[in-house]
């Protein structure tokens, strides 16, 4: 018997639970009912020992609770908010499920936190109104869950205003069902920003398909895109193949590097965007599917459709809502972030203690990076696979990264004089005059400074140089 399972059999202390107008459940680690209070029975209208024992999963195909907080939480290992919803009545629950661990981090029971939310929603005058409330609970729990999924993650690091101000776009457009264009160099995280998108829309417990334009032989890429029917061709699978559109239904479909898709392919992926209706390779009958589309590129669509390379019909259906994902070089107040985020990663992951020196970082920080984000977190392995000592310092940046320091620049180095004009006659002025110290007559002196004998007789007289005998 655990520590909860003593706490249930206090009088006292159940007696405080079930005062309480939030119905509370409590199961063990794995989710079998251990105790629930009174709050929560009546909310589904069935005595308390109909759930004592069962499994939440057992009560979640059932009906009674849709979906099970609980489940959920066994399943991602962290707390879980959801909105639920009881067989049979038209009731909305907020549920909360709190995962409660032992000394080893193993999850020993869940509490889920029920409040009823219903009264609100019948308060609502227009049915629209009410839908929109649960549509904003959902989306906010949604972000909720994606930024605690996110703790840490590198590629929202972010103090710069460019690149806040596009995170803010994108959880704007993100609920809408409207197909998204990036645009932005290659190594941005354009797919990252695709997945952010997703995770926060009503899609995100459907499919986010992938599929780049870019890596698949233009022979296979429609088959993989539109699937193939029996019998199409000569090596195809006996019983056909759905392709990445059919997968992708009721979900996400994210097209990367959108302009390299072949000329050809275009104009039937148009036709699925305005009809959502797609012909599989070798097939006669039309299929359907409900996604919403991304796409991206590090190309100029503009110029391509130019060049006609890109249909223009289809670049203005994909143009609804253009995003630009800045480069890193435009952030340069997330630089340092970025490179410790990576430090710390790769520490750990090599085992390593590395610090950088603020010399490098102060160099990194100046450096244009054209691979962005990539070759930044690829050259901070590196470097701590490398590198030796306590401190990853300047000498350990590759060369080219490396800032070349700018020669000082002094007149008075050259001589007195503040003009140019009077510094080119002081260096003159000299030469000639060590010249003709050396050589001795004004015919050698001239022939080796590669100046007539008259212009270098006119010279010495004008800087006053005492004349020789010429031998």
């Amino acid at each position: 018997m655990n520590k909860v399972q003593e706490l249930l059999k206090h009088p006292y202390f159940t007696k405080i639970l079930n005062a309480f107008s939030d119905g509370v459940l409590i199961s063990d680690g794995e989710g079998q009912v251990l105790w629930l209070n009174t709050a929560c029975a009546n909310f589904s209208n069935k005595p308390k020992s109909f759930f004592i024992g069962k499994s939440v999963y057992l009560l979640e195909e059932l009906g009674i609770f849709k979906p099970s907080v609980t489940k959920m939480v066994i399943e991602k290992q962290a707390l879980v908010s959801t909105v639920q919803t009881s067989e049979g009545k038209d009731l909305r629950f907020i549920v909360t499920g709190y995962p409660i661990t032992d000394e080893d981090g193993k999850i020993d029971c869940i509490i889920a936190q029920t409040k009823d939310i219903t009264e609100i929603v019948h308060t609502t005058n227009e049915l629209e109104e009410t839908q929109a409330l649960l549509k904003r609970y959902s989306q906010e729990i949604a972000k909720i869950h994606y930024e605690k999924n996110l703790a840490g993650s590198h590629f929202f690091i972010s103090h710069s205003p460019i690149y806040q101000a596009m995170l803010n776009t994108v959880d704007k457009i993100a609920p809408t069902d409207s197909t998204v264009l990036l645009s932005g160099e290659t190594g941005v995280g354009k797919n990252v920003i695709a997945r952010r998108i997703h995770e926060l829309s009503e899609r995100e417990s459907e499919p986010f398909i992938e599929i780049n334009c870019g890596a698949i032989p233009e022979s296979l890429i429609e088959s993989e895109l539109f699937g193939y029917a029996k019998g199409a061709f000569t090596g195809a699978n006996k019983g056909g193949k759905a392709g990445l559109i059919k997968l992708a239904d009721k979900g996400t479909l994210f097209f990367d590097e959108i302009g390299e898709l072949p000329i050809h392919l275009q104009a039937k992926l148009l036709q699925f965007l305005q009809e959502k209706k797609f012909l599989p390779v070798g097939a006669t009958a039309y299929h359907s599917a409900n996604v919403r589309i991304i796409a991206a590129t590090n190309l100029e669509l503009v110029e391509e459709v130019k060049k006609g390379n890109f249909r223009s019909d289809l670049f203005y259906r994909l143009n609804v809502l253009p995003i630009r994902v800045p480069s890193l070089r435009e952030r340069e107040e997330d630089i340092a972030g970025l490179l410790q985020f990576h430090l710390d990663k790769y520490n750990k992951k090599h085992k390593r203690s590395y610090r950088l020196t603020s010399e490098a970082v102060a160099n990194l920080q100046t450096y244009e990076w054209p691979g962005n984000i990539r070759e930044l977190e690829n050259l901070m392995e590196r470097l701590v696979i490398i590198s030796s000592g306590d401190y990853i310092q300047l000498e350990d940046l590759p060369l080219h990264m490396k800032k070349e320091e700018e020669p000082s620049f002094h007149l008075a180095h050259y001589g007195e004089g503040d003009s140019l004009t009077d510094i080119l006659e002081s260096v003159e002025k000299d030469i000639i005059g060590k010249a003709y110290a050396k050589f001795k007559t004004t015919r050698k002196t001239a022939e080796q400074l590669g100046i007539t004998q008259s212009l270098l007789m006119r010279r010495l007289k004008k800087y006053n140089i005492k004349l020789q005998r010429d031998n």
